[in-house]
């Protein structure tokens, strides 16, 4: 079952380029599977809008195609009948036919025609200047290569560079909004859910249908048939060349190497030869590069680690690259008993760790302290001391610390103990600071650890 969920502010800013005068053009791109298209149908459900799939046919093709569309639109049969060499007659006859509602115009995996046609921009660009700027319409360019579509519509060597009104580039789906998706599962499995599906919306209508995870995942993932079994590699084969190097040094992160020295170290290379493949990854919102909350120049810090961003990435290369010679040769049970065993220490309570911040914004805005902080993040030092959330407030020298524990057991007053302990190691306005405790638990509390929260301000507890 489709669902249209979250997607607010998107809409939002589609429906305010619509509502202008003169024409818009919004660039709107993402990575595959993240519902850019629904997005698109949902918006143009109600309005005068022609839709246009570009396919990696020859630019010959596409333009022949989107002839017959036009003529179709407008009810032409001669123009259907015509051979049309050039791009802007059509744009020239789209606009030029008379309607009472503003049109939409809307061209779907639009970097395939840069593609086939590196000159393609170029000939947009004066469609646009001389047909479309002027005519009152709205065009809406799409496309699922995120680098391509850089490249052609948003850098500043494209042709169309400043031609643009807007540009979307479309997220995955934030946890807040897993219960639409499942109204029937706890808390818990919403977040066992989410640790696999990453809120990819094309994912997450694939494990619908299942009521437990691990089934979920031996029918979309482990079978050698399924849909996501190698997901990966098609997401990133017409992304970059050289796959093999990218997939290694995803590996690598995935086992647990997060510093460049030793990503390097596993890899057996120089650091310096990594740079280009970190960037072209954190660029497509594969990874991301994270230092302690603390730090004022995140750019400079030597404490960088490079994190798997995606959920869905991160769980295929810690339970399935690893394992694809069991799975290849038909051995799925002992993959399957593997995830039983890790899946909550190596995935769950990582993407745990993420909810909860991503909670913190929530809480921010709700008078759960008296200030609101600015940042949020994880910290740690060379020492080996880490603090799942930190959060600040400089403006009055607020201090947020917590934990989240993702155990089958309740958290007790050791772990608060353990955190204020931590507290004298984060150095940052240390002698005039407010210190602020909150810890996260999936299974609840002791009775001594929520008896003492009713005695402190300054210590929050959330199931």
């Amino acid at each position: 079952m489709k669902l249209f969920v979250d997607r607010n502010e998107e809409m939002n800013t589609l429906e305010q380029e619509f509502q202008r005068k003169e024409s818009a053009m919004v660039i709107l791109y993402g990575r595959r599977r993240v519902g850019k298209t629904t997005l698109i149908s949902e918006f143009i459900q109600d309005k005068n809008a022609l839709y246009y799939l570009v396919t990696e046919e020859q630019e010959t093709q596409n333009r022949n195609n989107f002839k017959n569309m036009v003529a179709d639109f407008i009810g032409s049969s001669l123009l259907k009948n015509a051979s049309v060499e050039n791009w802007d007659i059509l744009f020239q006859e789209l606009v030029s036919f008379p309607s009472s509602e503003k049109k939409v115009i809307v061209i779907d995996e639009f970097q395939y025609l840069g593609k086939s046609n590196a000159a393609f921009p170029s000939i947009f660009q004066k469609i646009w200047d001389t047909i479309l700027k002027d005519a009152g319409v709205m065009v809406i360019l799409c496309g699922s290569l995120v680098s391509m579509m850089e490249t052609q519509t948003l850098n500043y060597t494209s042709p169309l560079y400043g031609r643009r009104t807007a540009q979307i580039r479309l997220e995955q789906i934030p946890f807040q909004f897993y219960h639409q998706f499942y109204p029937d599962k706890s808390y818990k499995e919403l977040v066992e859910y989410y640790s696999v599906t990453g809120g990819v919306p094309k994912y997450i209508e694939l494990f619908q249908e299942y009521d437990d995870i691990y089934q979920a995942i031996q029918k979309n993932i482990l079978n050698r048939s399924s849909f996501l079994y190698d997901e990966p590699n098609f997401l990133l084969q017409r992304e970059v060349t050289e796959i093999g190097s990218y997939f290694s040094l995803i590996k690598t992160i995935a086992a647990g190497n997060q510093k460049m020295s030793k990503i390097a170290a596993s890899l057996e290379c120089k650091q310096t030869g990594l740079t280009k493949y970190l960037k072209t990854l954190i660029g497509l919102d594969i990874l991301e590069r994270e230092v302690p909350v603390t730090e004022e120049n995140p750019e400079r810090s030597k404490r960088g680690l490079y994190k798997i961003k995606d959920n869905f990435i991160s769980f295929w290369f810690r339970f399935l690259y690893p394992n694809l010679s069991y799975l290849e040769s038909g051995h799925t049970d002992l993959v399957l008993s593997k995830i039983h065993q890790h899946l909550v220490d190596r995935q769950i309570s990582y993407v745990y760790e993420d909810i909860c911040r991503e909670k913190m914004w929530q809480l921010n805005h709700s008078q759960n302290w008296p200030f609101y902080f600015s940042k949020v993040g994880r910290w740690w030092d060379n020492e080996n001391n880490e603090i799942d959330i930190v959060a600040l407030d400089p403006d009055d020298n607020n201090l947020i610390l917590g934990e989240c524990k993702y155990w089958n057991q309740t958290v007790g007053l050791n772990v608060l103990t353990a955190l204020e302990q931590k507290a004298k190691f984060v150095d940052w306005h240390k002698h005039n600071r407010k210190v602020w405790y909150v810890l996260f638990s999936i299974n609840g509390f002791t009775e001594d650890l929520k008896e003492l929260a009713k005695t402190r301000e300054d210590l929050l507890l959330l199931r």
